[in-house]
């Protein structure tokens, strides 16, 4: 549990809120903050949609906040190279949703980008701690969170959401200077990097729409020629997604995306039997639903095809019991949540593939802190 941060100064609210109005008030405030930590957030609407939309981009450093407009910072090339700049740390806080914001809105790849959630969780304060949460503990100040659901695209802002804006933002860097020593202390600064670097280039690469089908857990019982045309199938409804900015439910559910590919219809007609699928959708695209499924028949090639994962056999949930006991003794060693160093999903990939050596998950810092009981788990991989 984290400790009150009494020791770290945080800035405080600004009187007057502030908006940089310009691309050329951005650019030149960021030239004047060139090598400072910059605090980073933004505010997205995501309802009916299968993209989100930007609303707000909250920046700071130092003691200086601003709010800018999604159209005045995509007018910046300099709020663009700074977001691509490795040499530039950017610190946030559950940075997934505002990472695939700037992947889809801006087409770039933030780069040195620090989640502040894994770093507290690396130094103590428990795992994924909301954000609020973690303020009050460590600073004793509440936030006010109701304008969290609000209109982020309607304009003028109220006073109260431009207020939980720079609210958002103001304790970054006082966090980060309360997780910085204590991951000294631990070793475990290089971690931070490590895993918000590899957390970040994850999260881009989960969104292959060629590669989407392995989420789909509950195909794993589909014969080969199948998931081949789940494979297609969901690889469609991805494409219309994008051209339809419409969540993946909104177009077609996974469970009925699964029953396609189960049934294999070859007509509309057998098509239209199965249960849960929309007559609207039939109408609209059952023919070429039918030739996606009829291409993967037809092709008989399945033999290349990466299947989706099946559960743990009887054996191997008990090899996994074994070998997280060695993973929960290093986390206890370490200080690190075993929820961090090794996540459900990846331990079975690793009960799966019998081995932890070529997976690069458990290099880097991992390796370090799982080295004194690696040679057991090995060995019990290979019983």
């Amino acid at each position: 549990m984290a400790t009150t941060a009494a020791a770290v100064e945080v800035p405080p609210a600004p009187e007057t809120i502030v908006w940089l109005e310009t691309p050329e008030a951005l650019n030149q405030w960021l030239d004047r903050v060139s090598g400072l930590p910059l605090v980073l957030d933004t505010e997205f609407e995501r309802v009916n949609t299968f993209h989100p939309i930007p609303g707000l981009v909250q920046l700071g450093a130092g003691s200086e906040f601003f709010l800018v407009d999604p159209g005045i910072a995509e007018q910046s090339d300099r709020f663009r190279s700074v977001l691509g700049d490795p040499g530039v740390i950017k610190l946030l806080y559950a940075m997934s949703e505002d990472l695939e914001l700037f992947r889809h809105w801006l087409d770039l790849e933030p780069r040195g980008v620090i989640d502040l959630q894994i770093g507290a969780a690396l130094a103590g304060a428990g795992f994924s701690v909301g954000y609020a949460r973690l303020v009050e503990e460590l600073f004793g100040e509440t936030l006010d969170k109701t304008a969290t659901r609000s209109d982020w695209l309607k304009r003028p802002l109220s006073e109260a959401q431009q207020r939980y804006a720079v609210e958002d933002i103001r304790f970054l860097e006082p966090l980060y200077r309360w997780v910085i020593p204590r991951l000294r202390e631990r070793g475990l600064e290089q971690a931070m990097i490590e895993e918000s670097a590899r957390f970040a280039q994850e999260q881009s690469g989960q969104e292959n729409p060629e590669q989407h089908y392995l989420k789909l857990r509950a195909g794993w019982t589909l014969k080969p020629t199948q998931q081949l045309a789940l494979r297609e199938l969901v690889l469609w409804r991805e494409q219309q997604c994008r051209k339809l900015d419409r969540p993946r439910n909104r177009v077609l559910a996974d469970p009925i995306l699964i029953a396609i590919a189960e049934r294999m219809p070859d007509t509309a007609r057998a098509l239209s039997g199965i249960d849960g699928l929309p007559p609207v959708v039939v109408r609209k695209y059952g023919e070429l639903l039918v030739s996606l499924v009829n291409q993967a028949r037809e092709s008989g090639d399945a033999s290349t095809l990466k299947r989706i994962a099946p559960p743990l056999t009887r054996d191997e949930q008990g090899v996994l019991k074994e070998i997280k006991k060695r993973f929960r003794k290093s986390a206890e060693v370490s200080g690190v949540p075993i929820e961090l160093l090794a996540p459900r999903k990846r331990l079975e990939k690793v009960i799966q593939d019998r081995s932890i050596r070529d997976q690069a998950f458990f290099q880097g810092w991992r390796s370090k802190v799982l080295e004194p009981v690696r040679t057991e788990i090995e060995e019990l991989l290979r019983s």
